[in-house]
């Protein structure tokens, strides 16, 4: 928004937008440590909408299952809430990490025409392990087919 309001008539309007673009710029700290609090963040948001501890704790209970020296119900959701937080902790870290990664090597390097950034990076490695999962089940499928044929 802020390369949007450079070129704007109002003086104040287009000096505030060139120094809030200017600080922050891709290739400054500043920039990369906002982009890496922020995957932090949405990562611990989205691992609070999709895994619900009381829900599970309560399919583990109804179905007569248990976590060995944890009580079932309160006590088992308590236990995947701390659990889950160190497991998301730990992801959202590396997450910040794989995102920041190519900003950080082009100021390493010096090199600038990085193609992928880091989200990029984790669609490429998504997309290959869910096409490697697709080939290994039809392989699977191809292997017993053939043995399941009679000749």
């Amino acid at each position: 928004m802020a390369q949007f309001f450079i070129k704007s008539p109002v003086d104040f309007l287009a000096n505030f937008s060139a120094t809030l673009s200017n600080v922050f710029a891709p290739e400054k700290p500043l920039y990369n440590i906002i982009y890496f609090l922020l995957v932090i963040g949405f990562t611990f948001f989205y691992t609070s909408v999709v895994f619900n501890p009381n829900k599970i704790a309560d399919e583990i209970k109804k179905h007569g299952g248990f976590i060995p020296g944890i009580r079932p119900g309160t006590a088992t959701a308590q236990y995947l809430t701390y659990i889950l937080n160190r497991i998301t902790l730990a992801g959202a870290i590396f997450l910040g990490l794989v995102a920041i990664l190519p900003s950080i090597a082009q100021q390493l390097t010096g090199v600038t025409t990085v193609i992928l950034g880091g989200t990029g990076i984790l669609i490429v490695v998504s997309v290959v392990l869910e096409t490697t999962k697709q080939l290994e089940s039809m392989l699977v499928m191809r292997s017993y087919e053939g043995f399941l044929k009679k000749e």
